[in-house]
């Protein structure tokens, strides 16, 4: 099998320049096939997620309904139990649509690794509903580690994140289950903490700044919904989150956030990628081993 045009080699060392200069070059490239991918594959949780979101959010709204309080005459429609059900279906819903979405870019990428570039959407999807309840398990192992660290103190919650994140790419790409990805993760960033943090940093950096721009709209329509700019702020406008308009529009920056976290994930699976290298030299050994072989037409 020929390599593709523009094809982008994983199994490689990289400076912080080139992981973020090839994950937005692989985007690039496999802009339509890579996020109709996605879409086939979480578009329906996502919005399952989106929708759970829209609700959610008006059901804030009755508890800030501040114009009802007193009132005998306004409807009362808070409930616990809706917020409840709310909450619970707005949680359950991100974690299948993040988890999935985490399993998609990483089978995607193993596939364009494994095919030179052309990727096969059946193996894809087989590897993200093989893998999503190992994903789970991991997720829920990275998650609480982090969050009882960030509880005791914020450094230790931050020297367990840089690790953790290159684990999904563990359990993906080296095939391991939830608990070796867990442990491997340590074994694999020894002596190369501060750059992975750095690399880390600088993406997170770039998407956050991506994501505000984008959540610009919401916030500006926030602030006049509630009065800021003409200075005639009133506190029962303090509730937006009934406003069909803030709804939307927070829906929307919701969605772009989520889009936004996948160059995350594409950075994090280079940044797996050069570690492994450092360590076990796999592309190069693949390399050397392809020398002199002829190539598959």
């Amino acid at each position: 099998m020929q390599t593709t045009n523009n094809y982008i080699e994983f199994k490689k060392q990289r400076e912080l320049g080139e992981i973020l200069s090839d994950s937005f070059g692989f985007i690039r490239n496999e802009f339509k096939p890579f996020f109709g991918t996605i879409l086939k594959i979480v578009g329906p949780y996502i919005l399952i997620m989106l929708i759970s979101m829209g609700f959610y959010m008006f059901t804030i709204g009755d508890i800030f309904n501040l114009s009802a309080i007193g009132n005998p005459t306004a409807t009362q429609t808070y409930s616990p139990f809706i917020m409840v059900f709310a909450i619970l279906a707005l949680i359950l819903s991100s974690i299948a649509a993040y988890v999935l979405a985490q399993g998609t870019v990483l089978h995607y990428i193993k596939s364009y690794i494994n095919n030179k570039g052309a990727v096969n959407y059946d193996e894809i999807r087989q590897g993200v509903y093989g893998s999503f309840w190992s994903l789970i398990g991991l997720g829920i192992l990275v998650g609480l580690s982090v969050m009882i660290g960030a509880i005791f103190c914020l450094i230790p919650g931050i020297y367990l994140a840089v690790p953790l994140s290159v684990s999904f790419a563990i359990l993906v790409f080296l095939k391991k289950d939830a608990m070796e990805s867990y442990q491997y993760s340590f074994t694999l960033i020894k002596e190369n903490w501060w750059m992975t943090f750095v690399t880390l940093f600088v993406v997170y950096i770039i998407v956050a700044i991506a994501t505000y721009a984008f959540s610009l709209p919401t916030i500006i329509y926030t602030w006049i919904k509630m009065g800021v700019f003409s200075g005639e702020m009133d506190a029962e406008n303090f509730n937006v989150f009934n406003d069909p308009i803030y709804l939307l529009l927070n829906i929307l920056s919701t969605l772009i956030r989520f889009l936004m976290n996948i160059i995350f994930l594409v950075s994090t699976s280079l940044i797996f990628f050069n570690l492994n290298e450092k360590k076990n030299f796999t592309g190069t050994f693949e390399r050397i081993e392809s020398l002199g072989k002829p190539s598959e037409e």
